[in-house]
Order: C-alpha cells, then structure tokens, then sequence
C-alpha cells in the first residue's frame, strides 16, 4: 500500500511562514498560525512541505488505506489560502454562511485573505472543527 504523501515533517512551520514570498499570504499565515495555536492548544507541526497542522487524528478508509492527518490547519498557497479541518462539524455550514468571501471544496475551505472574513468566525470554525476531531474521534494525539 502506498504511504501517505503528506506527514509531519521537522521543518519549523514559522520559518516556513516567514520563508511565503507573497507578502499578504506571509502575513495572513502568521495571523492563523497564533490563532489557530491558541484556539486549539496545541503547537503548529508542517505536514508534507505546505501545510501547518494543529493536533492529528489517525483514519482507516473500507479499501484499507489509512495514516494520520491534522485535525485543523492552513497552508499560504499562491492563489489562496487553503483552511483544512473547518467544515466538517455540524456547526459548520451555519458558521460558513457567516464567514465571508470565501469557496468550498470537499476537503477545504478557500480564501483569498484574512482580510476577506470575519475572524471571530474563522475562529469558531477552527474551535469547533478541532473539537468535532477530537469527540467524534476521541483521539487527540496528545491524549
């Protein structure tokens, strides 16, 4: 079976948040990684080489597949921000509706700049999106 690509790696996430060339995604990256450290408490880890992550979670598909994932997390990307772990939760599509200019994919949630949404919003969603993990899962990793 093929091992899963995206792990946790010991890069730094700061300095990789320092290292994002396009200025507004710098600085929105910094933003989400102190929020997202305090609303979950727990430390910001790098999955693969673009993705900061706050807690993990392991999973097992029918077809056998499985590994561990970040519960939340974010990644600059060049086009948008990509917000992971936010829309799962019950509570999520009404918080969603809430948010601002933002786009959804079947994993992720899309948003050109902090500055777009509502933090407080943003906020709830990463609480809730963390606790959903951490209930329905009953598995934080530092449990």
């Amino acid at each position: 079976m093929a091992e899963n690509k995206t792990q946790p790696t010991s890069v730094d996430p700061r300095e990789f948040i320092a290292s994002v060339e396009h200025p507004t995604r710098r600085a929105d990256g910094e933003v989400l990684l102190e929020f997202m450290e305090e609303v979950t408490g727990k430390p910001p880890v790098m999955w693969g080489p673009t993705i900061v992550g706050f807690d993990e979670y392991f999973y097992r598909y029918d077809s056998g597949h499985e590994g561990t994932a970040p519960m939340v997390g974010f990644s600059p990307r060049k086009a948008r921000l990509s917000l992971y772990g936010i829309k799962e939760a019950p509570e999520s599509a009404e918080l969603l509706a809430k948010l601002g200019k933002h786009k959804t994919a079947v994993a992720c949630v899309y948003v050109n700049k902090l500055a777009d949404i509502d933090l407080e919003v943003l906020k709830e969603l990463v609480r809730v999106g963390h606790r959903h993990y951490a209930e329905v899962l009953d598995q934080s990793a530092e449990r």
